[in-house]
This record gives structure tokens, C-alpha cells and sequence, in this order.
């Protein structure tokens, strides 16, 4: 019976240091839980929190999960085809009646250097061009080379005070708005122009990280730049055209 007893309390010490290890472990993990649901709630909730009629789309707990998720649409051989052959020349004669209103107000020339942000397979680079501002480029994550190179619009690939206008249509996919912005104000030069092309009335599609429901946003985003206008236009889905400069 000895035997038998010296036997088991081993067993037992061993059950038991199973036992409460598995009770010290429970709040670990549930930190670690909660820090990795919290991380994600930040990018959910940074922008959102700051600006009422901003909001951030929830579900991207990574940046990278967000940069994979653009780039499904981006890379799908299908749109891509679609933006290359039927809609190439309809959105370039669009792109190019609202760039060429944007010369006839004189906030672009053909001498302007300009970068259009989010321009996937550069029909507005295109409609740029054909309308005389030879100096134009875009950038995506895809290149589609001449037209557009490669860069994230939350980074943009270039130095400060590069370009004399900036045009975006797809602010709507801005994760970090306030990094999107701040690029596009380091960018530009003093004086420079930014035209954003936004949807006020109605919901993006289901790849756009934010929903705008003012111009209020914007307005307190562009801190080193003053609102020249707005106006409503039928760009693509998208019902409201913002410009503003920057100061000197």
C-alpha cells in the first residue's frame, strides 16, 4: 500500500501543476486576445472617432490584410480587361472633360507636373495627356507602365513639393485618411492644387475602407490647406468634386 501511494503523489503534484497552470494561463491569453482585438479596433476606429462623418470600415486587423484585400480587385483579371477595353476610351473622354474644366478655371496647365493617385490602369493620366499636360504620371500598387507606377498612397514614392496638381478618385480606399492626405500635402508645392473626386449620397463598393458623408472631414484633414470649392459632378459613382490648395 506504501508503494502504491509513493506511486501516485506524483501524479497528483503533476495534475495539479496542470491544473493551476492552466488557470494562470487563461488571463494571458485573454490579454493577448484583447491586445490583438484592440489593435484592430484601432484601425477600425482611429479616424472614425475623430471625424463624426468619417467612418472607418471595420475589418481589417492588419495592413496587410487591407493592401491583400485592394489588391484582389486591383489584380482581377476580369476588371482589369473590362478597364482596358470598353471603359478606356469612355473614362478617358470623362476624365478629360474634367480636366480640361480644370484649365479653362486655370488650376492646371499644360505646363503643370501632375500625379493622379489610385489610377490603376491610368485612363486619367491618359486624358491628361491628350488634353496637353504632357507632365503626368500615376501610381498604384500595380504599375501599368507608362502611364502608372507603383506606390502606396499612404507612402507616396516621391519627395516633397514635386507636383503642381494632385488628382484622386478613390479616396474612399484610404485606410489611414489622415496619412493619405498629409502625402498628398507633403507632395504638392506651395500653391499647388488637389482635386478629390468623392461620393457624398451613396456608399462605395465593397473594397472601399471609409464612407464620407461630408465634406467636414476633409475640411479639417487638409491642414495646410485652404477648401477653394465644391460641386457636384457624375464621376463614375462618385457625386462631388472637392478642390483645395495649398498654402504657401
Amino acid at each position: 500500500m506504501k508503494d502504491i501511494i509513493v506511486t501516485l503523489k506524483p501524479s497528483m503534484t503533476i495534475s495539479k501543476f496542470i491544473f493551476f497552470g492552466t488557470l494562470t494561463s487563461i488571463p494571458i491569453l485573454l490579454f493577448l486576445c484583447n491586445r490583438s482585438s484592440s489593435s484592430s479596433a484601432l484601425i477600425s476606429t482611429t479616424t472614425s472617432n475623430s471625424y463624426s462623418d468619417l467612418k472607418i470600415r471595420p475589418g481589417y486587423a492588419t495592413y496587410d490584410s487591407y493592401i491583400k484585400k485592394q489588391l484582389n480587385k486591383t489584380l482581377n483579371p476580369t476588371l482589369r480587361k473590362i478597364w482596358t477595353t470598353r471603359d478606356w476610351d469612355r473614362k478617358i473622354q470623362v476624365f478629360s472633360k474634367f480636366f480640361g474644366e480644370l484649365k479653362t478655371r486655370k488650376l492646371v496647365s499644360d505646363s503643370s507636373k501632375v500625379l493622379c493617385i489610385g489610377a490603376r490602369m491610368g485612363q486619367e493620366v491618359e486624358a491628361l495627356k491628350r488634353v496637353g499636360v504632357q507632365d503626368s504620371i500615376g501610381i498604384d500598387l500595380v504599375p501599368y507602365p507608362p502611364l502608372v507606377v507603383k506606390g502606396d498612397f499612404h507612402n507616396q514614392p516621391f519627395d516633397d513639393h514635386i507636383f503642381d496638381l494632385e488628382f484622386s478618385n478613390v479616396f474612399d480606399h484610404a485606410l489611414f485618411p489622415e496619412k493619405f492626405v498629409s502625402e498628398i500635402e507633403r507632395t504638392l508645392k506651395p500653391s499647388g492644387v488637389c482635386v478629390l473626386h468623392v461620393a457624398l449620397s451613396r456608399r462605395a463598393d465593397k473594397y472601399s475602407a471609409n464612407d464620407l458623408y461630408s465634406v467636414e472631414p476633409l475640411k479639417k484633414l487638409f491642414k495646410r490647406s485652404e477648401l477653394l470649392h465644391t460641386r457636384t459632378v457624375d464621376g463614375f459613382g462618385l457625386d462631388t468634386e472637392v478642390v483645395f490648395r495649398k498654402k504657401r
